[in-house]
């Protein structure tokens, strides 16, 4: 259908009607992908709502605080009905385990902490998924995630919700311009999710006071090393808890118990100072401890990187940038040195504790509210 240049925008940004307007709503079975979907409908937008199964059915049935599997599945569903639009429910689990599962597994033994939401966003959901609403004809696909989409002298721009403490552009750094374009966040401007529960309600949402998720959904009550364990039999090796000097504390049951910048449970009590987990050294199976000052780093190596400025990465040596290095810390200030289309390195201002392999670096604009992308950290070489 030929668009109408002279027609109004509708709230997704096309020249046509809502009616005329096809919208895939990604839902998770929890309150703010359903509350995008009951609003769009509201709104008079033709809705198809698709739910991803990503992880046993079965297993999953009454566990709570997780998403893409049973329980939330069925609140999916009667999201649906209640508001009278089509729901699908596509298996995922093959693409998920392949995508997400296995590199989270891998990742861990080789000493990193990885970030398995990001690559769920970046390879399935924003992926697979966002394929698929195109094969229903979709104008659009929109999520429930709290990030803003706003558009720039040179196309959409990734921007911080308006509500800081709900933001999730540490999840989102590596969407693409093309993902972008066809990718809608309806929640991103509220300034609170008390906003979404009240809208919920207001629709007759059932899931209105459903809690929020708080654990990645594979990792119940956010026991990593016993989802290794279970992935990876005999993965958990015992070995040396040593200090820098590679003086031996104590001993311990396999490094993927540890993570960098871990205090708690390293079992070498006595000593005058508390001791963190410095490094892993998978290979040697050792756990390096040391005392707090260690943990701080200045420089933080990146690849993969994914760049959302306007002008191309390399276009200058080095750029004024805000970056975060975990979600839950504020942006810093840093430089940063490309050193192509998809490696840099930052140089942290001031220094940050607990920089660990297998997190992500998220890039933004100093003094604003745009994400200009962001990397994967790694040891360097």
């Amino acid at each position: 259908m030929a668009l109408d240049a002279n027609k109004p925008l509708n709230s997704l940004g096309f020249a046509k009607s809502p009616g005329e307007t096809r919208v895939v709503v990604a839902m998770s079975g929890g309150v703010d992908s359903s509350v995008v979907a009951a609003k769009l409908c509201a709104e008079g937008y033709d809705v198809v709502g698709v739910t991803l199964q990503l992880y046993d059915h079965g297993a999953a049935l009454a566990k709570k605080g997780a998403c893409c599997a049973g329980l939330d599945i069925h609140d999916a569903r009667r999201v649906a009905q209640d508001m009278g639009f089509p729901h699908y429910v596509l298996d995922y689990e093959n693409i998920f385990r392949d995508a997400v599962i296995d590199e989270f597994a891998e990742s861990y033994l080789a000493g990193a902490t990885p970030v398995p939401c990001i690559r769920c966003n970046e390879r399935v959901k924003f992926k697979d998924l966002l394929n698929t609403a195109r094969d229903l004809d979709a104008d659009c696909m929109a999520t429930g995630h709290y990030i803003q989409r706003k558009m720039g002298a040179q196309g959409p721009e990734l921007h911080c919700a308006a509500d800081s403490a709900r933001d999730q552009s540490y999840f989102l750094f590596s969407t693409t311009r093309e993902q972008l374009d066809f990718l809608r966040f309806p929640l991103g401007h509220l300034p609170s999710k008390a906003e979404t529960r009240a809208l919920a309600a207001q629709y007759g949402l059932q899931v209105a006071d459903k809690p929020d998720s708080q654990d990645i959904c594979f990792v119940p009550g956010g026991n990593y090393a016993s989802v290794i364990e279970k992935l990876r039999p005999g993965a958990a090796e015992p070995g040396e808890i040593v200090d820098p000097e590679g003086r031996v504390l104590g001993r311990h049951e396999g490094v993927l118990h540890y993570t960098v910048g871990q205090r708690r449970g390293l079992g070498i009590g006595g000593l005058e100072e508390p001791l963190y987990v410095i490094r892993l050294d998978v290979e040697a199976r050792r756990v390096i401890v040391g005392p707090k000052a260690l943990l701080a780093t200045r420089r933080v190596p990146l690849r993969e990187i994914n760049w959302l400025g306007d002008d191309a990465i390399t276009a200058r040596p080095e750029w004024q940038v805000s970056v975060r290095v975990r979600s839950t810390r504020p942006p810093r200030e840093a430089i940063l040195r490309p050193l192509s289309a998809t490696e840099a390195e930052v140089e942290l201002l001031t220094p940050e504790e607990g920089v660990a392999p297998g997190q992500a670096c998220v890039f933004y604009e100093t003094g604003g509210t745009r994400v200009l992308g962001g990397g994967w950290i790694w040891r360097g070489r």
